[in-house]
């Protein structure tokens, strides 16, 4: 009999056991390394999916907290033209999935939560029937933490439900055109890996809805089609895009000295012949990605927007960057170029006063989308940081504004050219008058990409996150309804920029540190606004720092005042950032070929031990790992026999053995998705491999329980594992939680709720305080019954404030959450009495094997 007190009324609480079903755990093996094989990697997605459906958390729900205000990047738009009143608005968006709204954005619906990448390139409805719909995966702007993507999949019924339909090792998907009188004729662009070579590349044609492929346009394993349009009035003829490119570590995807294979092809004969047709257009060598549209209302004439490399302004002579290597010239970039002849022929129309370059500047490998206007030839749309317009065929170009900017995607209704919906890194805005005024429906429509997430010790909580093109902002993680009824809310602006890190005091909740990208950091004191730059230099005559993106930042468990940051060196702070002293040589491999466009060769992962100050772990994002027993004073590699290479993406030194440490690797870079998890208890000497059965990575984060030392945590790409066993055996969290990239993790000491930011749906919390319990006694028992935490019935006496289970600060209960675990699946009864044996309740509670809980709702 076990007692369970709510205020002043003493209950018993009675659990019957009947019917015993035991399950078996589950074991898979996961391929490592160099390139995933595609057919492997749905293989082991089917793996977590059933890891998902076995799981002994799949009661545990995940509770999404925001930000409701804002959302993040679309790739694409598809619009079905109205049966009643409204449209219905399909959107993409880049790692978030497939949202559908049947009111033109008043509601939107999430239909595409679940597959092995929700990283969309494309969606498209069929012409002839509208409960058809194509979805491509995996994002071809490939940024550099876009998602990979895993084929392309179907649905009959509008969205509700889909089934993948192959191209799995096509990566990234960024155009599909359905024939629109035969919707089993499909075709697929195909632009491949974002890293490294592949041969599944080009235009893919079906002509039986799916069930087979065939590759009909096919160029090289470094060129793949971006960009796919049918002529309206002979669907026999289509024009393919190509783009030649491999994203490099260090460098942004722009074009090589020796890719000649970007252009434009054409066949009249549905993909039996192609034929390149880039008359007028620049040199092969200095094409690079390109974007076409055809106008419907003349089809001879077609756009095509090239990312021009070709030197517009040279460099003064003698120029060196900060390195000493000869400077380059400015690329003339965005350029428009118009045919009148079906191809045959191409002239540049855009202005040659720059006027248009800067509208992509050096990020035309980003955007590289236009739509040219269904019922007049010669007003066109030009998607870059902004979204323009010409009404002259190309010729001038005005700016459309009161959107957010950064450009993807534009549908124009063909029945009322003043009708727009456009997609950008900001959400969606229609327009309703030819783009003279925006409204954006981003309400419900949570697409955030965050990069990172950090806690303050505030109460109640806050969290931090820095935004894909939302700069930083901060939400209240509100517990005052229930642990199990944490709020999502409006985050609201703070410290830091696009590619922040944040750090708040623990002492103090109103001092923030935010590392910005590439390094740069501010102190921010919250309670007066003073922000204070305290960014490491380097010394007179030495290179400049590299840092990352979200450059990594720490303050010393052993003193809030002591703060560490990490560029290719290591820098210490001993009083808050006034002056910083570098406390280790370059960790990285500081080779000067892999010194480009973008920062490389980094530290990206920091940890100091709480036993020991000066006991610190580092990890660059080149693939190595160090420690310094001492505070810098000497430094030992633990690299030894990793796999190479592979980016460091966490380490974390154990708060509960000074000799222990997990660090994990990420190998998205290597278009490697297996999960690379390691612990050492001979503070690194050694690394013990502890992925055990978790099926796929990539993996971005690991965290250690606070409380318990064999549970921990990981974030995927996918999810969110968690172990009970030290890492022996890991089970999915996935209750409620799409599909997602799980960019970071935090558990709040006090309140053990577990917070995820992720890249593409926002912030997300748990409970997980039954789970930090979890030990050997309690998967060693038939039934064990967590502690409940006291409350106040509706018109009874006081009860607990802040984290009960129904109610804050005073107020009444209005729920109890009985917490309980079973060894094996088995039917439960739970009857509550109170002191006098009478029944006050009986509930009936979920019999699944692992961690269950039913609610007690106290008012009825």
């Amino acid at each position: 009999m076990i007692v369970f007190r709510v205020s002043n009324l003493a209950c018993v609480l009675l659990v019957v056991l009947v019917t015993v079903l035991v399950t078996s755990p589950l074991s898979y093996a996961q391929q490592k390394g160099p390139v995933t094989d595609a057919g492997e990697r749905m293989r082991l997605y089917d793996d977590y999916v059933e890891m998902i459906e076995e799981s002994s958390f799949s009661n545990l729900p995940w509770q999404f907290v925001g930000p409701t205000n804002i959302s993040g990047r679309m790739t694409d738009v598809a619009v079905v033209e109205p049966r009643g009143e409204n449209y219905t608005v399909y959107v993409a968006g880049a790692s978030g999935g497939v949202w559908k709204t049947t009111n033109e954005g008043t509601t939107w619906e999430p239909i595409f939560d679940h597959a092995a990448s929700t990283s969309i390139g494309e969606v498209t409805v069929a012409p002839s029937n509208p409960d058809i719909v194509w979805v491509g995966t995996g994002e071809a702007n490939i940024f550099r933490s876009s998602m990979a993507g895993s084929g392309v999949y179907k649905s009959i019924d509008a969205g509700e439900t889909w089934v993948h339909m192959g191209l799995a090792a096509t990566l990234t998907i960024p155009r599909i055109i359905v024939h629109p009188t035969n919707p089993n004729i499909v075709y697929v662009a195909a632009s491949g890996n974002e890293w490294t070579d592949n041969p599944e590349r080009g235009v893919y044609k079906t002509t039986d809805g799916g069930e087979t492929w065939e590759k009909i346009l096919y160029i090289s394993e470094q060129t793949g089609a971006i960009d796919l349009v049918m002529d309206p009035s002979d669907t026999d003829t289509l024009y393919a895009a190509t783009w030649q490119r491999v994203r490099e570590k260090w460098n942004d995807p722009r074009n090589e000295p020796f890719y000649v294979e970007s252009g434009i092809y054409r066949t009249n004969d549905s993909g039996g012949n192609w034929e390149p047709i880039n008359n007028g257009l620049p040199e092969g060598r200095y094409r690079g990605r390109i974007g076409i549209d055809i106008a419907r209302s003349n089809t001879n004439v077609l756009y095509a927007f090239v990312d021009n490399y070709e030197i517009g302004a040279e460099p003064p002579t003698g120029a060196t960057d900060a390195y000493g290597r000869p400077r380059g010239g400015v690329i003339k970039g965005a350029t428009v170029y118009r045919t009148d002849d079906k191809g045959d022929e191409w002239y540049q129309v855009s202005p040659t006063d720059g006027s248009l370059e800067r509208a992509s500047g050096t990020y035309g490998w980003v955007f590289g989308q236009l739509r040219v206007d269904p019922n007049d030839e010669n007003t066109v749309y030009f998607m870059g940081l902004g979204l323009n317009v010409s009404n002259d065929g190309g010729r001038t170009y005005r700016p459309l504004r009161g959107m957010h900017g950064d450009h993807h995607g534009l549908w124009i209704d063909p029945n009322n050219s003043n009708y727009l919906v456009n997609v950008n890194d900001g959400g969606v805005d229609f327009s309703y008058d030819a783009g003279v005024t925006w409204k954006a429906f981003n309400d419900n429509l949570p697409l955030v990409q965050f990069f990172n997430i950090g806690i303050d010790m505030d109460d109640p909580f806050y969290i931090y996150g820095s935004i894909q093109d939302h700069g930083s902002r901060r939400g209240m993680v509100d517990l005052s309804r229930g642990r199990d009824r944490i709020p999502a809310v409006a985050f609201e602006s703070a410290p830091g920029g696009e590619g922040s890190s944040h750090v708040i005091d623990p002492t103090d909740p109103n001092i923030v540190y935010s590392a910005g990208f590439y390094g740069t950091i501010s102190r921010t004191d919250l309670s007066t606004g003073e922000r204070v730059s305290i960014v490491p230099e380097a010394a007179e005559g030495e290179p400049p720092l590299r840092g990352q993106w979200v450059a990594p930042f720490i303050i010393s468990p052993h003193n809030p005042r002591i703060i560490y940051h990490g560029m290719n060196f290591l820098y210490r702070s001993m009083n808050r950032g006034e002056n910083f002293e570098k406390i280790s040589p370059d960790l990285t491999y500081n080779e000067l070929d892999r010194i480009g466009d973008i920062p490389y060769q980094t530290i990206y992962t920091i940890s100091e031990s709480p036993f020991r100050f000066g006991l610190i772990y580092v990890g660059t994002d080149d693939g190595r790992v160090w420690m310094t027993p001492d505070g810098g004073e000497t430094w030992n590699e633990l690299t030894g026999n990793l796999p190479p290479g592979k980016f460091i993406s966490r380490i974390v030194a154990s708060a509960f053995d000074e000799g222990t440490v997990y660090m994990t690797q990420n190998g998205k870079r290597d278009d490697d998705f297996a999960a690379y998890v390691w612990k050492s208890t001979d503070y690194g000497q050694t690394w013990e491999d502890i992925s055990a059965n978790i099926p796929l990575g990539p993996v971005n984060v690991i965290r250690e329980d606070p409380n318990n030392p064999r549970i921990l945590y990981v974030g995927t790409d996918l999810g969110v594992h968690v172990s009970v066993s030290g890492g022996e055996y890991w089970e999915v969290l996935a209750n409620g939680l799409p599909s997602t990239f799980v960019s970071d993790m935090q558990i709040h000491p006090r309140e053990q709720i577990a917070v995820i930011s992720t890249h593409g749906r926002g912030m997300w919390a748990i409970d997980v305080k039954n789970i930090s319990a979890i030990t050997a006694d309690v998967l060693g028992s038939p039934l064990y019954l967590f502690d409940v935490d006291p409350v106040t019935l509706p018109g009874g006496g006081s009860g607990r404030g802040r984290g009960g289970s129904g109610f804050g600060g005073g107020g009444e209960a209005s729920h109890a959450s009985i917490n309980y675990y079973l060894q094996s699946a088995q039917s439960v009864d739970i009857v509550i009495n109170d002191a006098a044996g009478n029944v006050v309740r009986r509930l009936q509670g979920s019999g699944d094997a692992g961690l269950n809980s039913v609610v007690w709702n106290l008012d009825r």
